[in-house]
């Protein structure tokens, strides 16, 4: 990561904290109120393809222990009403602010992986996890909702597994090594712009 790439991290994620303070905390308490606790829901995710850290978001679903993997249709039972809203509008993510600010993660860059899909293409994720994972990213804005739509028709744990790793892991890798190779600090703030503009519509229709 450039020392230009950092400091803009930085300095956005420590104003967009301070902006979202009181955001974070109603829904600190409503997920109190409503789901009890945990508030917040721990996931070690990859750094690098050795190097794992701790990714933090609001609690959506139900607290399971054994519960692995990414979130297809057989995890729907699991999500509450309120982590269901909280997922439409991308609130769920803002507590990644704090990962930006510590330095697990940018602002912009391929999602951080599970390990389980990190061992199980380590080629694959030892270019793509050359640079530093993000909140949002080219693939995130554009096979985001591809991505959702093929996994919410998987029935089981060994399904959505099955689905993500052969048709969504490699074309999430393609898109993310096309930003590998074009990175600059003016491709990330436009798609910070885009990240804004596509998660805009979900309050409107929320309010609406």
């Amino acid at each position: 990561m450039t020392p230009a790439k950092r400091a803009m991290d930085l300095g956005l994620a420590l104003l967009m904290l301070a902006l979202a303070a009181p955001v974070i905390l109603l829904i600190s308490l409503a997920i109190l109120w409503q789901d009890g606790r945990p508030v917040f829901y721990r996931s070690e995710r990859m750094q690098s393809p050795a190097r794992g850290f701790t990714l933090l978001k609001f609690r959506t679903m139900a607290v399971d222990p054994t519960r692995n993997g990414v979130t297809g249709g057989d995890k729907a039972r699991a999500i509450t009403p309120l982590g269901a809203r909280l997922r439409r509008a991308g609130l769920d993510e803002l507590p990644q602010l704090w990962n930006v600010i510590r330095g697990d993660i940018s602002l912009v860059g391929p999602r951080p992986p599970l390990r389980l899909y990190v061992e199980a293409e380590p080629a694959l994720y030892a270019e793509v996890l050359a640079c530093r994972p993000g909140l949002t990213g080219l693939a995130t804005l554009h096979f985001h909702r591809h991505e959702a739509l093929l996994l919410e028709s998987c029935a089981s744990a060994e399904q959505t597994h099955d689905v993500y790793l052969r048709r969504c892991v490699p074309r999430k890798a393609r898109i993310d090594l096309i930003y590998r190779r074009n990175r600059t600090v003016c491709l990330d703030i436009a798609i910070l712009l885009q990240t804004f503009w596509a998660i805009l519509p979900r309050f409107r229709r929320r309010r609406g």
